[in-house]
């Protein structure tokens, strides 16, 4: 069978074992091309080809039901299910996304490309499925990494109640994207050593039946075992210990650089076009290592993604137990910090923008309420970062700035970042967030204070008269190319840095008033309830002065192009330069 024979599970039915052995090759090779042209998802991907093929060999998608957790591992679902052109002819790559979408097949039942939300998800499904009297499988697939998530457990306590139809395909493969940490983990070594029979198991404990599957890239064992759940009347779990990376040494041989990566020779491995940048993971860790080596009580915490912070395998060996990874537990990591913090240490939590939102209420709650001076990097907050539905970087600004007493900062440039990042580890007075600039490094040459306890202080660094433009964190560079376009026409700008996203200065916005009939601000998130509705809210009463925020529209966007964005949100120099004379000269 040719891959491009195939459109749905329907096509596989038919086939012997021996064909889905040489159908298996055909897929991973073929995954394999498009991940070293392309990029994407590599070890995880490659590690389930198997798992998948068998999983569609025996059950029938989509009347059963399957949610993929994370859904960084559905390449080979997706190829099984209609799409395979997206995956065999180039010029078709990019027609579908990298995570599970409902827009793309039937076959996907939602959008995901968060962890640990699989078993609530799929427990969800299989309710309404009971409610209904339907008979279907309902199938949950997750990855050993993903259940160090609370939400995981959460999922797991609940579905063992359901007392029908629950299959949870637990992938093995003794990884997160870095290595596993947790006391959950130690149990699934248990299981793998004891080839699943040792008497402590957490998913008997849990109320599960349970199956193991020692080598979980073994296509026909897989096919045996999904035969024996497949239409089963209580919740079970199939236990596949698999290889991340199967099939590509050097994904199997450096299990975390190869979770994710851009394109690759197919023959080494080594990175195509890849010019060695700075970056602000290594900057943050390079600062965080000096810090460690001075004060025993810094530590630098991640929640499953030390790479964000330039955490690689040497950095945390050298940190000991300066470093400490939850798991993939946002909200662990938040009321961790605030602990450390409260007993006298100096934790530093870095974590991407789309993923601090699943601790929103350990941010209000465990930190924020009790003061604790503990400190969240905040990274990927841009329009320019992450593009995937999932992980927009956009919504923080208004999500964090709000929550009374954490002082969320807005760097412009490396030289401010430092500074900022010196000053909230050494202060014990507030709960700090650093909103880390946009994913290119900005040097700028210019010095920054070193103290910014007196809050809410902005920075003018350009004085004017007419119009005022407080450009933050990331769009600052922007805010200069508009007070440049503006003086080639003879207008000189006031160019403010307003450093603090969370509070008003409410001294250098009145004396604006004197010399300024127009106020714009630029920030690199979404303007409802973010930093430009402050300022608007500040001048709200004031009939004199006009106020025009820019930043972008709150939506859902997916795989957008960035310059198509900006354009579409009124964030191009020039736009906003001419929106600006014709706002002056009609005043």
């Amino acid at each position: 069978m040719e891959l491009t024979d195939i459109h749905s599970s329907a096509d596989l039915k038919g086939l012997s074992e021996a064909e889905l052995e040489a159908l298996n090759d055909k897929l991973r090779a073929a995954l394999l091309v498009k991940l070293s042209r392309h990029g994407g998802h590599i070890g995880p991907n490659l590690g389930v080809v198997e798992a998948t093929l068998a999983l569609h060999y025996v059950f029938d998608f989509p009347t059963d039901k399957i949610v993929y957790d994370v859904s960084h591992q559905s390449y080979v679902h997706k190829m099984l299910t209609g799409r395979m052109d997206a995956f065999v002819n180039p010029a078709d790559y990019d027609k579908v996304s990298g995570y599970t979408n409902p827009d793309e097949s039937a076959a996907d039942l939602f959008k995901i490309g968060h962890t640990s939300t699989s078993l609530a998800l799929a427990a969800g499904l299989a309710k309404a499925r009971d409610l209904k009297g339907g008979k279907e499988n309902v199938i949950a697939f997750i990855g050993d990494g993903s259940l160090s998530g609370g939400e995981a457990f959460e999922g797991f306590d609940y579905a063992a109640t359901l007392g029908s139809n629950f299959i949870v395909v637990v992938n093995d493969n003794e990884m997160s994207i870095a290595e596993n940490h947790g006391g959950l983990y130690e149990n699934l070594r248990q299981l793998r050593e004891s080839n699943g029979t040792c008497q402590c198991n957490f998913f008997k404990a849990m109320g599960f039946d349970y199956r193991y599957v020692a080598y979980g890239n073994d296509l026909h064992r897989l096919i045996d075992v999904f035969r024996e759940v497949k239409d089963s009347v209580k919740p079970v779990v199939v236990h596949i210990h698999t290889q991340k990376g199967e099939g590509f040494a050097p994904a199997e041989a450096d299990r975390e650089h190869f979770h994710y990566g851009a394109p690759f020779d197919i023959t080494t491995g080594a990175p195509l076009n890849m010019d060695e940048e700075p970056d602000y993971g290594d900057i943050t860790a390079d600062a965080l290592m000096d810090m460690m080596k001075a004060d025993k009580d810094v530590v630098a915490i991640t929640a499953g993604t030390p790479g964000v912070i330039g955490f690689t395998p040497e950095r945390r060996a050298q940190a000991g137990e300066q470093f400490v990874d939850v798991g993939i537990a946002e909200q662990a990591a938040v009321a961790l910090a605030s602990g450390i913090a409260r007993g006298g240490g100096r934790p530093f939590f870095g974590v991407v923008s789309s993923f601090i939102q699943r601790a929103y209420d350990q941010l209000s709650q465990d930190l924020s309420i009790n003061g604790s001076p503990a400190v969240i990097g905040i990274f990927y907050g841009t329009v320019l970062g992450m593009n995937d539905v999932t992980h927009l970087g956009w919504f923080d600004i208004a999500l964090v700035s709000n929550i009374p007493g954490i002082v969320y900062l807005a760097p412009t440039c490396k030289e401010e970042y430092l500074a900022m990042l010196g000053w909230a580890m050494k202060q014990d007075r507030y709960p700090v967030a650093l909103r880390v600039p946009g994913c290119k490094v900005v040097e700028s040459g210019r010095t920054f204070p070193d103290d910014y306890s007196e809050l809410d202080r902005y920075s003018m660094v350009r004085e004017g008269t007419d119009v005022a433009i407080i450009a933050a964190g990331s769009f600052f560079g922007l805010g200069e190319q508009v007070a440049d376009t503006l003086a080639e026409k003879d207008i000189k700008a006031t160019l403010i840095n307003p450093r603090y996203l969370s509070g008003l200065d409410r001294e250098m916005l009145s004396a604006l008033k004197a010399k300024h009939r127009l106020v714009i601000t630029l920030e690199d998130g979404i303007l409802d309830g973010g930093f430009g509705e402050k300022i608007a809210r500040y001048y709200g009463t004031d009939c004199d002065m006009m106020v025009r925020c820019y930043g972008l529209k709150k939506e859902f966007a997916d795989r957008y192009d960035y310059s198509a964005m900006m354009k579409a949100n009124h964030l191009d120099p020039s736009d906003i330069s001419e929106e600006i004379i014709s706002l002056l000269c009609n005043s």
